[in-house]
């Protein structure tokens, strides 16, 4: 039981991802640099870090950016996506343990969401052959960093309710393990 509800609680927090990735769409971006956006479904990467644990945020993050290709995306899209939904979760969960004491889930978000501009610029600049792209990285660094910290700071309220729901709590302390590996 414990297993299927983990499974629920992951396609429920990829469901709002999508919601909010769909929601992000529509709203006008008034810079003009391209792939400059709030980055909202990562306010739901964060909070799968933070409760499910690295494992199952990879599984968020993959199904996330699948489905938003299917729902009117491209394939450059999805691998500008994909590269920098998994650089950023990479960053955020090496920040969020060797750092525990030190940084705070906002930092770990701000840090997630440079790294995610990165992962971008990384795959802009393979596919155009041409490194002259990562010139948009201090720019995408500034605005990365200021909506970072809203991302951290919405998930963080977010986690706060959610850590008072015990079906919550109990899914946290599923190990791992125990939802990727079958017992024979």
């Amino acid at each position: 039981m414990n297993k299927t509800t983990k499974m629920i609680f992951i396609s429920l927090i990829v469901a709002q991802a999508l919601v909010l990735h769909v929601i992000e769409g529509m709203i006008p971006v008034p810079i003009g640099i391209p792939g400059a956006k709030l980055g909202l479904a990562n306010i739901f990467t964060i909070i799968s870090l933070y409760i499910l644990g690295f494992r199952s945020t990879v599984v968020v993050v993959v199904m996330r950016v699948a489905l938003a290709t299917m729902f009117g995306g491209t394939l450059s899209s999805f691998l500008f996506s994909l590269s920098g939904g998994l650089l950023s979760l990479l960053s955020m969960a090496m920040i969020k343990n060797l750092l525990k004491d030190k940084v705070s889930i906002i930092g770990v978000s701000g840090a997630g969401a440079v790294s995610h501009n990165i992962g971008q610029l990384l795959v802009a600049s393979y596919i155009v052959r041409n490194w002259t792209v990562m010139m948009y990285l201090p720019v995408l660094t500034f605005i990365g960093i200021g909506t970072g910290i809203f991302i951290g700071i919405t998930a963080n309220y977010i986690i706060g309710h959610m850590s008072r729901i015990k079906a919550v709590n109990k899914i946290s302390r599923l190990k791992e393990e125990e939802i990727f590996i079958r017992k024979q």
